[in-house]
């Protein structure tokens, strides 16, 4: 997928590029993210490099080798220092991950991992810096193809806004049911866990003896037959394989529905897979397969950037053979969304990473 928010140290990541958030000066801190990325790549050659490069504004950037890093390159930027919100703040942190991705860009990288540039030392507020860091990404996304990452090392160091994280807490509060304490619910598991499917089919398609027939009488009207042997199918049934195919050819495959959804929506194919973020190579395999079986992330990734409402996209799911359940909180997290008609996938992933549930990969 393009955009992915993910809990690991930045060090160990082997993308192409990775963010070090630095001072003017480009010398190392004496903790936090830039420390690190010192240490691990090589204290003294890093610094020399850096010395050579001089100085640089808030939200420029300079590149350096990897050195002793798993990625080619580091992009050193500077981020700006939180003051109070209405010293250009934002547009200053937006230009710093725009002009990181313009530089990547130039350098030919296809991946690259940024972490959340100024919430640590210079004081930015989580929930505001990851705000502008999504916008930033999405936009540059928008227009161009690139994995890109943003790397939190802990829980600590991501945060979305009290008000939506309160929402949602509630509806997860108010829906969510544990399946496992509901005894009737696994009674209908055991049940159809005991049942023998081939033994079903045989008795679905093995003829009866002989016809039976029964009248229905009406005061003033004569008897009418009425024939209760099964009429015969439109194709002939040799064994439980041919039921299946048959069965299976009764309605759209998934693909073959997404792609009247999306000629429906009035979206080009490219406008789809981008809101759906999701790798236009994979979109290429769903459009040539009408037989391609999607993961459920998939179909959800793709039903929020049709826009669907909760019925059309239950009907999605149930296509690529998924449902929507509330024993699950990934699910409700996904229902509430799509019940309150927002459709912005990357805050969607967003919130699902803040509530410890798995973001909607491809």
């Amino acid at each position: 997928m393009p955009f992915e928010i993910i809990r690991q140290d930045i060090t160990d990541m082997k993308t192409d590029a990775i963010v070090n958030p630095t001072n003017n000066k480009l010398q190392p801190s004496s903790s936090g993210v830039c420390s690190s990325i010192f240490k691990k790549a090589g204290f003294q050659k890093l610094q020399n490099t850096c010395q050579k490069i001089g100085s640089i504004k808030i939200g420029d950037a300079a590149i350096t080798k990897g050195y002793n890093l798993g990625c080619k390159y580091i992009i050193h930027t500077v981020g700006p220092v939180w003051r109070d919100g209405k010293n250009n703040e934002s547009t200053l942190l937006y230009n710093t991950y725009i002009n990181c991705l313009k530089l990547a860009k130039y350098k030919k990288c296809k991946s690259i991992a940024f972490p959340l540039i100024s919430s640590g030392n210079f004081g930015y507020p989580k929930d505001k810096a990851l705000e502008i860091a999504t916008k930033a990404i999405k936009d540059f996304l928008s227009e161009n193809d690139m994995l890109i990452y943003l790397v939190v090392f802990d829980k600590k160091s991501f945060k979305i806004s009290k008000n939506l994280f309160d929402s949602i807490k509630q509806y997860i509060d108010d829906n969510y049911v544990d399946a496992h304490k509901d005894k009737r619910y696994k009674q209908n598991i055991d049940i159809l866990d005991d049942v023998d499917s081939s033994t079903v089919l045989y008795s679905m398609t093995k003829p009866k003896s002989k016809s039976k027939k029964s009248k229905l009488f009406s005061k003033k009207s004569s008897p009418i037959e009425i024939n209760e042997e099964a009429s015969p199918l439109p194709f002939e049934l040799d064994d439980e394989e041919s039921l299946l195919h048959a069965l299976s050819n009764t309605e759209d495959t998934f693909s073959e529905s997404l792609l009247k959804l999306i000629d429906e929506s009035g979206l080009t194919d490219a406008q789809v897979y981008k809101k759906a973020n999701i790798d236009r190579r994979l979109f290429s395999k769903i459009r040539k397969n009408k037989d391609y079986t999607p993961s459920k992330s998939t179909v959800l990734s793709l039903a929020i950037a049709l826009e669907l409402d909760i019925n059309k996209t239950k009907d999605l799911l149930r296509k690529a053979g998924f449902a929507l359940s509330h024993s699950n909180k990934f699910d409700i997290i996904i229902e509430y969304f799509i019940s309150n008609n927002t459709y912005d996938i990357y805050t969607i992933n967003e919130v699902l990473f803040a509530f410890d549930q798995n973001t909607l990969r491809t």
